[in-house]
């Protein structure tokens, strides 16, 4: 009998009828005699609507306290599927996380898991409980709740699924797998079967919402077989693998975008060595997470830099970037939040030319202007105005004909057994 890692997002258990389709699930999955860990999120829009209460006493909140409002929305997800499973007659327990044994650093809102002890899973487990975990969250070594930020939850059912050494993780949705591009911007986009560790990666770093990139990480490095697909179709998911057969001859894999992103301009550095160091140390002192960067030609001794930053995290930027330019004698600041980030992710673009030139004609042809560039071995991304987001997504999508069928891609490789964490996660 194996493990079985199942999460269900807030769509997923945004009412108590949906819950009982989630319940339905679950128990099937036992029945076919495996042992069973549920994670969820919270309910719906329960996290934004917490959030939107925190709005209205202050935008500079507590970390800590935004950490203990926001940790309830799970726990009344969590304790209301245990309730739907004990009505079906089924033996299940809810629990939080750091009563799973999340152990997390101390970055509040955006905390990485250092360890899970697993042993009281194993106990439920071998009793026959479904267990039931909340998502998102997880404690200090000193007991202090803390959250895991953006996609917290899948990054929870990954790790939990590494550490019980499970023979899958599911993450269920509100869609039936991965596309090759967002459906509500392309009609014509298409479900893949497969995607890889490194191109999920990508596409999820870049703004692709179905799995988060923190999860994905975790499955790769530990090998956890990784599975999307729909809460509410019996269709067949996308499985992200190591790699699959004829992987490199599909140049690009998918088109992703990201609205929430706003750029900060630096005019006028003085043009001396250690100054981006300087300034990029400051930013990751405050936990502010930057994306692109490009730095301009300098002339009469100053040069200029520009940054991007999730909306979220604009305000601390924004504050670290005053006090740099104070500090340094720059000249001034400039931020637009009008811009958006579109990206092409293929493993084969290793191996092929002129990937480039095809998505910046595409762009060209429908008169986007390119503010700035960031490539990478398997992916190329640009910022655009936001306005222009749906119609480059639209235009790159068709360049590379994403909605055609590749020619059968075969069996999967070889994939490695999962392997063990470390025992700090045993």
């Amino acid at each position: 009998m194996g493990v079985i890692v199942q999460k269900f997002g807030g769509s997923s258990v945004a009412d108590v009828d949906r819950m009982k389709t989630v319940a339905r699930r679950v128990v099937a999955e036992v029945d076919r005699g495996h042992q069973v860990v549920v994670t969820v999120s919270a309910m719906g829009k329960t996290t934004d609507n917490l959030l939107g209460l925190v709005a209205q006493v202050t935008d500079r909140p507590d970390p800590r306290e935004v950490d203990m409002l926001l940790s309830s929305g799970e726990q009344i997800s969590i304790s209301i599927l245990a309730m739907v499973l004990h009505a079906m007659g089924r033996k299940a327990i809810s629990m939080t996380g750091p009563q799973v044994g999340i152990i997390t650093d101390e970055a509040h809102r955006k905390a990485r898991i250092r360890e899970i002890n697993t042993d009281r899973l194993r106990a439920l487990l071998a009793e026959g409980y479904i267990v039931i975990a909340a998502g998102f969250q997880g404690s200090t070594v000193d007991g202090q709740i803390t959250t895991l930020g953006r996609g917290g939850s899948d990054t929870t059912a990954v790790a939990l699924a590494a550490a019980l050494e499970a023979d899958r993780c599911d993450i269920y949705t509100d869609v039936d797998g991965v596309y090759t591009t967002d459906p509500r911007v392309v009609a014509e986009a298409r479900k893949l079967e497969f995607i890889t560790y490194e191109e999920m990666l990508e596409l999820a770093s870049l703004g692709a919402k179905v799995l988060h990139g923190r999860a994905v990480e975790l499955a790769n490095n530990f090998n956890v077989p990784l599975q999307v697909l729909s809460t509410f179709s019996g269709e067949r998911g996308t499985m992200v693998v190591k790699e699959y057969v004829n992987m490199e001859d599909i140049v690009v894999s998918g088109v992703a975008y990201n609205r929430q992103e706003t750029k900060i301009s630096i005019l006028g550095i003085p043009d001396e060595p250690g100054m981006a160091a300087r300034l990029f140390s400051m930013l990751g002192h405050a936990n502010v997470g930057v994306d692109m960067i490009i730095q301009n030609v300098g002339s009469e001794g100053r040069n200029d830099i520009s940054f991007t930053v999730l909306k979220d995290e604009f305000n601390a930027a924004s504050d670290t970037a005053e006090r740099f330019v104070k500090e340094t004698g720059a000249e001034a600041i400039q931020s637009d939040e009008g811009i958006g980030k579109v990206s092409i992710v293929g493993v084969g673009m290793k191996s092929h030319s002129g990937v480039a030139a095809t998505m910046f004609a595409a762009l060209a042809k429908e008169n986007i202007n390119i503010q700035m560039i960031s490539t990478s071995e398997i992916k190329i991304s640009v910022v655009i105005k936001l306005d222009d987001v749906d119609r480059a997504v639209q235009a790159i999508h068709g360049e590379f004909e994403l909605q055609n069928p590749p020619g059968k891609l075969g069996g999967l490789s070889g994939s490695p057994p999962v392997r063990s964490m470390s025992a700090k996660l045993r």
